[in-house]
């Protein structure tokens, strides 16, 4: 296990029960150093995405080590402010145009307009600022077309071949357009994120107050043992000629890089009790399409990615209260929902598939460790299906102890606001 031992997932299931997050704070201060070492021909911002993980202990870890954020939301923005993050550090980059728009823009937080009409409904509320626009250069990458952000199959940005608009509107409200951002995708080819920052400085070169570009994020990170995670210095090196061209001599200019995955994903996992087992298979041996089940306490919950994109997470059987098993079977693992799709074990790429896990010998009781589980997991969960209350959350922090960052809900809290 990357950052866990069985000593500490024994102590850590005692004192904080299951389901439970836990995040390693060591792992996290890792992959901040490893974006802020980005090579960039000029300035560089490494900006944390903080959908992926939004819990304030984590902010505060990815703060400190100098990283600024990203929000995808007016309210994930004030979210960010809640937790102490100074308002000059955190960018906004939404779908929608936050409610408080001009409110949080006067309190000194920035804005990244991902459309038209964002853009003018921001020269409306807030003339003669200076912003940053989103740009669809044209061209994604992703593992699969769910998490491909570029291109003419996804929304996000304004496309590219509209610029002149943009500009127009710049114009009409005496807007300053010092930004560009774009975001490709969960990518990590070098040739193919060359070929979008050409386009992206394509783009560049027709803003004429230009003085900040994002790249975006999206980093390839390698949960599995057969993948391979994205390598940001090799990456870096194939857009430095571009980049060193198009800068040139200007002192001023700022790069930036906004991951999310990449930075905490492996500083996360779950922790679950092993509820049940279920075995289909012919009572009599005949034909072969039964399995054998390991239901846990946990599922879609507290991390959703398997249903949606049939992701891989590592799973390991770590023996409660008895001896490990030393023979292995083949499991599949489902989650507590009343949901045939809270599957734990989909075939790569394919949440309708199955693929069963060759695991120790689980039994009723004993600990299942969902391993790479930082990032789109306690933020994109399918919170309180079933009335399932959100799980805790533990930091292990860097003195190597356990502390609570955030506590179970109850029942109570989930029903106070209905009338």
């Amino acid at each position: 296990m990357r950052f866990l031992n069985e000593a500490q997932i024994g102590l850590i299931r005692e004192r904080f029960g299951t389901p439970v997050y836990v995040y390693d704070q060591a792992t996290l201060e890792a992959a901040a150093d490893e974006v802020l070492a980005f090579p960039a021909p000029c300035r560089l911002v490494g900006r944390f995405a903080m959908k992926a993980c939004p819990t304030a202990a984590v902010l505060h870890i990815l703060s400190a080590r100098g990283l600024h954020i990203d929000a995808s939301s007016g309210f994930e923005a004030e979210r960010a402010l809640h937790a102490g993050i100074a308002a000059e550090r955190i960018q906004i980059t939404a779908q929608e145009i936050p409610k408080d728009l001009k409110g949080l823009v006067q309190r000194g937080v920035l804005y990244n307009a991902c459309s038209l009409h964002q853009l003018r409904a921001f020269g409306e509320l807030c003339p003669g600022r200076e912003l940053s626009i989103r740009a669809n250069p044209g061209l994604g990458s992703g593992h699969n077309n769910r998490t491909n952000t570029g291109g003419p199959s996804t929304s996000f940005g304004i496309w590219h071949e509209r610029l002149e608009e943009a500009l127009a509107i710049a114009q009409e409200f005496g807007l300053t357009l010092s930004g560009l951002h774009t975001h490709i995708g969960s990518g990590g080819d070098p040739d193919v994120w060359k070929r979008c920052a050409e386009m992206t400085v394509d783009i560049a070169t027709r803003l004429p107050d230009l003085n900040r570009l994002s790249l975006g994020g999206g980093f390839k990170v390698a949960r599995m043992p057969e993948e391979t995670s994205a390598d940001l210095q090799t990456i870096g090196a194939a857009l430095r000629p571009t980049l060193e061209t198009f800068i040139g001599a200007r002192k001023d200019f700022q790069l930036e890089i906004e991951p999310g995955t990449f930075l905490v994903a492996n500083a996360g996992a779950i922790l679950a009790e092993i509820i049940d087992v279920v075995d289909t298979h012919s009572a009599t041996g005949a034909g072969s399409d039964g399995h054998t089940f390991l239901k846990i306490d946990s599922g879609m919950t507290e991390l959703l990615r398997p249903s949606v994109y049939g992701a891989q997470h590592p799973l390991t059987v770590v023996a409660h209260g008895h001896p490990a098993a030393s023979e292995e079977t083949d499991y599949l693992v489902a989650g507590h929902c009343c949901e045939s799709g809270d599957i734990l074990t989909p075939a790569p790429g394919d949440p309708e598939g199955l693929a069963p896990r060759r695991l120790a010998r689980a039994e009723i009781g004993d600990t299942l460790v969902i391993e790479g589980a930082g990032a789109y997991a306690s933020g994109m969960a399918a919170k309180n299906y079933n009335a399932f209350p959100e799980a805790a959350e533990v930091l292990i922090d860097a003195d190597g102890e356990a502390r609570l960052v955030r506590r179970r809900q109850t029942l109570g809290q989930m029903l106070q606001n209905e009338l």
